[in-house]
């Protein structure tokens, strides 16, 4: 949240829940809406932190962004769907990457 913060994004939800299902952080600039998923990883032994989104989690977050748009949006909004990396590495600092517009919706 901070990094997104210190970039001129506002935190709209954190952890938005639908049930059991939710989208780690909604994140505004202006009109534009990002929905985020957090991944982090210590090591990439079985792939990037976002490689790890497949279809199903993919179509999870989609539904729950729904929901939120229904509830919360404006009529002028933009929505896309980002996902920040966090790499941890032992006596390193941590790393983060903002992918944004990771996916779309088919």
């Amino acid at each position: 949240m901070e990094h997104l913060a210190r970039r001129g994004w506002t935190i709209e939800a954190h952890r938005f829940r639908l049930g059991h299902s939710d989208v780690d952080l909604v994140a505004r600039r202006g009109s534009l809406v990002a929905f985020v998923e957090v991944k982090t990883r210590g090591s990439e032994g079985w792939g990037t932190p976002a490689e790890s989104i497949d279809w199903r989690k993919r179509r999870t977050i989609a539904r729950v962004a729904e929901v939120w748009r229904q509830r919360h949006g404006r009529r002028e909004d933009v929505y896309r769907f980002d996902v920040v990396e966090v790499r941890v590495r032992p006596g390193q600092p941590f790393d983060v990457e903002h992918m944004k517009d990771a996916w779309r919706l088919d």
